[in-house]
């Protein structure tokens, strides 16, 4: 079946896309276009909302990318569910940052395992470049000093040469970052030691740098641990 056309008011001129999107979105969620239902055609949902053609086709491409419509070739495009599929960086923000915490460990001290292992004289290089970057960043902003020591980590991760686990250690940053923001904050961690977890970090890098695989885990263990029980109290 056609679904109705819209008393919908023309979208703004900025951020269209986003705009039709939400405004499709909120049609489909609320339940005025049940699953089955047949949307109107681009020409129509165009008009109705004040945009082009291509803006729509946008739209619905974000629509269908979250699970909400599909598009049947030479039928048109259909209502599929009514609640949206949530992707993997939507359900990381919406996690709470002990349970990112507790997972970024399980990958972190694997990968400082392999990068004891497989670590060059550039990955090295870097490490230790890095850990001047964290040592120096003491003297600025907790958010500076959150962000030097979670490049230091990356340096770990990328170490390991596994694509995948450098993919997912990505995934987990944004909201790796609040979360210590927010414990640093929040804890006042810093107020009495601006240097943080300065000797673990440089232990952990020496590990590596000497190829000591059991170690480097070990350290690294150590740390998160650490810091996922400062999380848990605050």
């Amino acid at each position: 079946m056609i679904g109705p056309v819209m008393p919908l008011d023309a979208l703004r001129p900025s951020s269209l896309v986003d705009q039709a999107t939400q405004r499709l979105r909120e049609e489909i969620t609320s339940g005025t276009w049940a699953v089955g239902t047949k949307l109107p055609g681009e020409t129509a949902l165009a008009s109705t909302l004040g945009v082009g053609r291509s803006t729509v086709r946008e739209a619905l491409r974000a629509l269908a990318g979250a699970g909400l419509v599909q598009a049947r070739q030479g039928a048109g495009v259909f209502v599929t569910a009514t609640t949206p599929r949530e992707d993997w960086p939507t359900r990381l923000r919406q996690s709470a940052i002990t349970d990112i915490y507790e997972v970024r460990a399980m990958l972190e001290v694997e990968a400082a395992q392999l990068a004891a292992q497989r670590r060059t004289p550039d990955d090295v290089i870097a490490l230790n470049d890095a850990m001047d970057r964290r040592r120096h960043a003491a003297a600025g902003t907790n958010a500076e000093f959150v962000d030097a020591d979670i490049s230091l980590h990356a340096a770990v991760v990328a170490a390991a040469h596994n694509p995948v686990l450098t993919g997912l250690f990505t995934e987990f940053l944004p909201s790796l970052r609040k979360g210590l923001v927010d414990l640093l904050e929040l804890a006042g961690l810093r107020a009495a030691d601006p240097h943080d977890g300065e000797d673990s970090h440089a232990a952990l890098v020496d590990a590596v740098a000497r190829g000591d695989a059991d170690a480097a885990g070990d350290i690294l263990r150590t740390e998160l641990e650490q810091t996922l029980a400062r999380l848990k109290a605050v």
